[in-house]
């Protein structure tokens, strides 16, 4: 099982993605797990919706239990890409167990470092779409189309909550509830650490070698 960290906006589902064409294990996104119970109009959707919409970190009982559902799925039998989990030292604590008790384990965390700024400049320029979940951005990866998805076609939309105000509050949230899981993989042994400011070719190849080392 491998865990991808990092901030807000850093490139964790981008750099997901392609990893999960690489090694066939799937991109478990909580970000998108969630979003998919607010579009399906479940209760945990709607309890999930009001902290994202803030810029808050949802409760972890309500992310758990996400997770837990997904990680039961015959696709991550072999393990998977967790993107965007654990947030906090009480969800990765309940990761361990949740693993240990399928004799399964957490075998490597790579964390995803970039300045703040620059997060904040990602994030505002990012295009989301609804239907098939791609991330195309502005100046980067703009679309072939404006507004327009290269992948299925669908309308391309900014987050509800990707304003400015908003994503300072996830920045200050990742550092009060989030950095203190970097010490729980460090403490480990299972952290690695790569810069996520490169391009993305090459934030994926420092992840490849963090993932062999």
């Amino acid at each position: 099982m491998l865990v991808l960290m990092g901030p807000p906006g850093v490139g964790k589902g981008t750099q997901a993605a392609m990893l999960e064409a690489e090694i066939g294990l799937p991109q478990v996104s909580t970000g998108d797990l969630l979003r998919a119970a607010r579009r399906d109009g479940s209760d945990i959707g709607a309890q999930a919706g009001q902290y994202m919409d803030a810029g808050r970190l949802v409760p972890d009982e309500l992310v758990v239990a996400l997770i837990k559902r997904r990680l039961d799925l015959s696709d991550a039998r072999q393990g998977a890409i967790l993107d965007g989990f654990p947030r906090t030292v009480d969800q990765a604590e309940a990761l361990q167990s949740m693993l240990a008790e399928q004799n399964r384990q957490v075998d490597r965390a790579v964390l995803l470092t970039v300045k703040e700024n620059a997060v904040v400049r990602r994030i505002l320029g990012r295009l989301t779409c609804a239907s098939c979940n791609a991330v195309f951005h502005v100046e980067s990866n703009p679309p072939r189309v404006a507004g327009t998805c290269d992948s299925c076609g669908d309308k391309l939309e900014s987050r509800s909550d990707d304003n400015e105000e908003a994503i300072r509050t996830r920045l200050a949230t990742y550092r009060a509830s989030t950095e203190p899981v970097i010490g729980f993989y460090r403490s480990q042994g299972l952290l690695r650490e790569v810069d996520g400011g490169q391009t993305v070719d090459e934030v994926f190849q420092g992840l490849q070698g963090a993932l062999n080392h």
